[in-house]
């Protein structure tokens, strides 16, 4: 029991001591969260690392506590360099990624590999709650854009509809379908990734499937967000009132994470039953 209480202690003392060495970058997280729709998971991505942790309490009840205060050191003084870094060039991305390097490097001083191993994928999955830099926004949203503004043409098309593909927006007769940076499937792609990756971490799978789902990101992610436009596409067919054009929008946009995850779920389904377990 005392020893579980040490335990507890070092994580909070840790976790605090974190918080407040880094509380202007996470000042900047939490605007983005609460500003930025495609962060807006980022809120729940400390409360899944602690779930992990909890998860691992046995374990880590178990386990010897063997400090590496040499190899933490340097990982502590690696996290420092970046952060200086980061100060100058006021990249806060940076700052934020050398506070998880700062929370192995503290793992690793309290109690080594053994710790280190229990912990890492919590401190891992807390990349997810980073936005992403506003180049690497743009540099990814733009193909997004373009990959489901042809690829929705095409299903419109399809679908009987006489959709025509014009840079980023979509005609269809006099409506005019713009896929705007709101509409790029970025948001989808965070959060979705931010899921799978924690599905990953979860469920006792091979490394083959672990592998397969990670793959599966950027299509999924991509494939919901087509499916979202067409949607709306035909919603605006069908409708002219501007009131129930505007909730169609709202509504199908909300539909795309359950859309995805029920995609996920079909893909670890029908992996369950392509892959042979060895006995």
């Amino acid at each position: 029991m005392l020893q579980s209480l040490g335990y507890f202690r070092s994580f909070v003392a840790l976790a605090v001591a974190l918080a407040w060495a880094y509380w202007p970058t996470l000042s900047f997280m939490y605007e983005k969260w609460v500003g930025d729709p495609q962060y807006s998971h980022g809120f729940l991505v400390p409360v899944f690392s602690a779930f992990l942790l909890y998860r691992n309490r046995d374990a880590l009840r178990a386990t010897i506590a063997t400090p590496m205060p040499i190899v933490g050191s340097v990982v502590l003084i690696v996290a420092l360099l970046m952060r200086t870094l980061a100060g100058g060039i006021l990249f806060h991305q940076l700052d934020a990624i050398s506070m998880l390097i700062a929370a192995a490097g503290a793992v690793l001083v309290l109690g080594g590999r053994r710790w280190f191993a229990l912990t890492g994928p919590a401190i891992l999955f807390l990349i997810f709650m980073i936005p992403l830099p506003y180049e690497l926004e743009r540099n990814v949203g733009g193909p997004l854009k373009t990959a489901a503004t042809w690829a929705s043409t095409f299903l419109l098309q399809t679908c009987g509809l006489p959709a025509i593909a014009e840079g980023n927006l979509i005609l269809i007769d006099e409506i005019r379908l713009g896929v705007v940076d709101a509409c790029s499937g970025l948001k989808m792609l965070m959060t979705f990734a931010a899921f799978s990756f924690g599905a990953v971490l979860m469920a006792g799978r091979t490394t083959f499937e672990k592998l397969m789902v990670l793959l599966g990101i950027i299509p999924i992610s991509l494939l919901a967000n087509v499916l979202r436009i067409v949607a709306t596409g035909i919603g605006l067919t069908m409708f002219q009132d501007k009131e129930t054009t505007h909730f169609l929008h709202d509504f199908f946009g909300w539909l795309m994470m359950p859309v995805g995850l029920a995609l996920l779920g079909l893909e670890l389904w029908v992996l369950k039953r392509l892959v042979i377990r060895a006995e």
